[in-house]
């Protein structure tokens, strides 16, 4: 291995340390919304370069985590937290109709493959990491809507999760607690799907399901 290829894995390794450091504190809210990455004190505080830290914060800033304001610098995303919430409550309705539209189209197998994906989020509470059960999440709702027989409702449920992911990093940052409600009532839309319950009532549990999300955001983030 040449030397020059060596330099360059060492300062992809340095780039990622800085970019898992930052990540996780901004994550875990030791770097709050609005709190300045200055670069010359992160190098200060880390002992790395302003080589590995500049690639680091353009990572977490395609990630949504850090935003670049002008005459500021780099910062902390700033959480909006009202435009989220009218993006849940839009989803609530949109999310209640497809889930009772897809129910009579999914059968055992489908129903054991969204239960299969919500334990794996009962599992990932363990050791929370709130974008990975974000993720989880989408894949969850996602493997319900799969089975809608509406292309256009679809289509606007992609475009709302898509508009929501660019407004937060994740819900479940802000409301932790909420993450173990969340799991219990996905459960329970399961459960009314698999014995074929009225779809006036899976439209109603599904839709309070994501209401309750927004209502415990309102509560827990402060408002302008």
């Amino acid at each position: 291995m040449t030397a020059a290829k060596k330099q360059d894995q060492t300062k992809e390794s340095k780039a990622e340390f800085c970019y898992e450091l930052l990540r996780s504190r901004i994550l875990e809210g030791t770097y709050v919304p609005g709190y300045r990455l200055v670069i010359n004190q992160l190098a200060q505080e880390t002992g790395v370069s302003t080589i590995p830290l500049r690639e680091a914060l353009r990572r977490l800033q395609s990630d949504g985590l850090v935003e670049v304001v002008r005459n500021v610098g780099a910062r902390v995303a700033v959480f909006d937290a009202e435009q989220v919430e009218h993006t849940l409550q839009i989803l609530a309705r949109l999310e209640g109709y497809a889930t009772a539209i897809s129910a009579p189209f999914m059968k055992a197998g489908e129903i054991g493959r969204s239960r299969k994906i919500n334990d794996r989020m009962v599992e990932a509470l363990e050791e929370f990491d709130p974008t990975a059960f974000t993720a989880l999440n989408r894949e969850f709702h996602f493997s319900i809507y799969e089975h809608c027989p509406d292309a256009h409702l679809k289509a606007l449920l992609e475009a709302e999760w898509t508009r929501l992911d660019h407004m937060r990093r994740s819900t479940f940052t802000y409301v932790p607690g909420r993450a173990r409600r969340s799991v219990v009532e996905h459960e329970r839309i399961l459960e009314l799907i698999a014995k074929g319950a009225e779809s006036a009532e899976i439209e109603r549990v599904a839709c309070a399901h994501k209401n309750a999300t927004a209502d415990a955001l309102h509560s827990a983030v402060p408002h302008k």
